[in-house]
């Protein structure tokens, strides 16, 4: 039943990411084209203050209360009601403070920060998002701890068209806007998207059969002292990346680039090669949530088989994917930064990181199970460990090489990060990596599908030159790549199976 229930979700979630994450493409890729690739810069690192300013002050919300309420359901006693008014009454607390200091240091943050003391109006209008943001959050993380995934689905989808209807409206009607003023349209957009998206959670939470009496298992202390690892995860991670982002830009202005430059190759970066890496993961992305749900409960409940099975599968069906995914984008990535305007420069930056995309997709996964069980001082430690890298190298690389000292920032960091992520996963749950089955067999599957589709199309006359020749080569690879590589699974199934059978007839016969 949790494996039926966990594919009807991820199959759900998937289709409802996919959208999200074409419109969040096509989006961008009409900012870049209307206010242009610097200003899709300054945007970016908006965004990243945001994420960080938002963390600080919903306490990671989503995930704490998603864990936290998942385990109060594995338990005889429940009332995971209560455990959700802890968690929106930290959120109050936390936003609040974050809120009023936004406001009495607008204009240091603008200053120091954004190097714009233009920015300080924008600045003031985040508390206006992180408020209803952080609420929305306790409620999406109710709903996903009681597997209802559409209801989280369909906020989103409703967050993300209120936003992005505002923005295109604002950008349309704007005439050359500054810095200041993109930022605060931006801002505007996600403040819009955060109460639609609270609105339709309390509609409902209140609409909901199930009602909830009694005392739960955890007190508001209880939960702070749960949830403050769970934060501090999410505050590291957020500062760090916060700082990467800052120093990106900077660093470019050391290579030679001007500011104008800095920014316009900083918003290529983050707005088409990122998005690209990572869009062939939605449907891991879409599973991630469920995994920490699912690891909670299995956790709570003791039932360490569940956990060591879900790992399993896992990780040998992401790497199975994630190997497909890389080298679908180092064959196309050059084509495809082209198609969304980030011209020669962004296609060059797809291939080239896209040979590390099997350790970023790892990551979705393995954190997913990292939080659900429970060790979230290693995944703290972890991504210390790999921010510190990653800073390291965009200091070192970026002012001697330029745009490929990002690249390598991104390697480092994430083979780094991810390894040490995928050993202590394994250590913890006891699972064994086939190494030949789960990456060798299916970069051998990748390459040979590869050269075979392309010489079925050279047959049948299409050279891969028009957009309708590489779709059909695309679909006849990835259809050819899935083929084999389930055959393949199918065939070691049944050779278990008759093993099993064998052993099982000599137990019998002696």
């Amino acid at each position: 039943m949790f494996k039926n229930k966990i594919i009807k979700d991820t199959i759900m979630l998937t289709v409802m990411q996919l959208f999200l994450d074409t419109s969040a493409l096509l989006l961008n890729a009409f900012i870049n084209r209307k206010l242009g690739t610097s200003a899709m810069g300054i945007l970016s690192l908006t965004g990243s203050f945001l994420v960080l300013a938002g963390t600080v002050s919903n306490g990671s919300a989503f995930l704490c209360t998603s864990r936290l309420i998942s385990e109060e359901l594995g338990k005889r006693k429940k009332n995971p009601d209560r455990v959700l008014l802890c968690g929106l009454g930290l959120c109050l607390i936390l936003s609040t403070a974050v809120s009023a200091v936004l406001v009495l240091f607008s204009g240091v943050v603008g200053e120091r920060f954004f190097h714009s003391s233009d920015m300080s109006r924008a600045v003031r209008l985040m508390p206006l998002a992180l408020i209803p943001g952080a609420f929305a959050a306790c409620f999406k993380g109710y709903f996903n701890a009681f597997r209802k995934s559409s209801a989280a689905a369909a906020a989103d989808i409703l967050e993300f068209a209120v936003k992005a209807a505002v923005i295109i409206l604002a950008t349309i009607a704007s005439r050359n806007p500054s810095d200041g003023s993109v930022c605060a349209i931006m801002i505007t957009g996600i403040i819009a998207g955060n109460c639609f998206s609270l609105v339709f959670y309390l509609v409902l939470f209140m609409k909901r059969k199930e009602k909830f009496h009694g005392k739960a298992s955890l007190s508001f202390k209880d939960y702070v002292s749960l949830a403050i690892p769970v934060m501090g995860g999410g505050i590291i991670t957020s500062a760090l990346s916060s700082t990467n982002d800052a120093l990106i830009p900077v660093t470019l202005r050391q290579y030679g680039d001007s500011v104008s430059e800095a920014f316009s190759r900083f918003g290529i970066f983050e707005s088409i090669v990122i998005p690209t890496l990572f869009f062939p993961s939605v449907v891991l992305c879409s599973m991630s949530g469920i995994i920490v749900s699912e690891a909670a409960r299995a956790s709570a409940a003791g039932n360490r088989e569940r956990i060591k099975s879900l790992s399993a599968r896992l990780i040998e069906y992401t790497l199975i994917f994630a190997v497909f995914a890389s080298a679908f984008l180092m064959r196309f990535g050059r084509e495809i930064g082209e198609l969304m305007g980030g011209g020669e420069l962004a296609g060059k930056m797809i291939s080239v990181i896209a040979p590390v995309v099997p350790f970023i997709y790892l990551e979705i996964i393995l954190e997913a199970l990292i939080k659900g069980m429970g060790l979230q001082g290693f995944s703290s430690l972890n991504y210390l460990a790999e921010y510190a890298v990653r800073i390291s190298v965009v200091l070192i690389f970026v002012p001697h090489f330029g745009f490929y000292g990002i690249a390598a920032s991104y390697y480092t960091s994430n083979v780094i990060g991810n390894c040490s992520r995928l050993i202590k996963v394994l250590r913890h749950t006891g699972v064994k990596l086939h190494f030949f089955r789960s990456v060798l067999l299916p970069v051998v599957y990748a390459f040979l599908t590869m050269g075979a589709s392309e010489l079925l199309t050279r047959i049948i006359g299409a050279d891969g030159e028009s957009i309708p020749e590489i779709i059909l080569f695309s679909v006849l690879w990835t259809a050819g790549y899935f083929a084999f590589t389930m055959l393949s699974h199918k065939e070691k199934s049944r050779l278990i199976s008759g093993e099993l059978l064998d052993m099982n007839k000599k137990i019998r016969s002696v």
